[in-house]
């Protein structure tokens, strides 16, 4: 009869420390927003923040880190993409055709 097996430490799964998961946002020098690096797990934002930037941006590759608990993070759903984007539908003037951007401005 053969052994369960155990989870290898430091599982994404369910990690041995039982530190909560954490969704880490970058910013680079080329970019003017953040976008989404990765996942780690620490005990508190302190140590997430620290450990991400050890681990994505180790090459200076980054000017700016945001952490956010994966517990925190509230999304839709693609399946009701529909539903939930058609209000926007019925009003026009939120739409660019309606204004004019003057040519110094340089980031919309």
């Amino acid at each position: 009869m053969s052994q369960p097996q155990r989870p290898l430490s430091g599982s994404p799964q369910r990690p041995l420390s039982g530190s909560p998961l954490w969704e880490v946002f970058v910013r680079s020098r080329r970019g003017l927003s953040h976008t989404h690096a990765g996942s780690l797990h620490a005990p508190d934002a302190h140590m997430a923040l620290r450990n991400a930037r050890d681990l994505y941006t180790r090459r200076q590759e980054g000017v700016s880190i945001w952490v956010v608990r994966a517990g925190d993070v509230v999304a839709s759903s693609p399946d009701e993409k529909d539903a939930f984007f058609d209000p926007a539908g019925d009003k026009p003037y939120r739409h660019p055709t309606f204004y004019e951007v003057p040519d110094e401005v340089q980031h919309l």
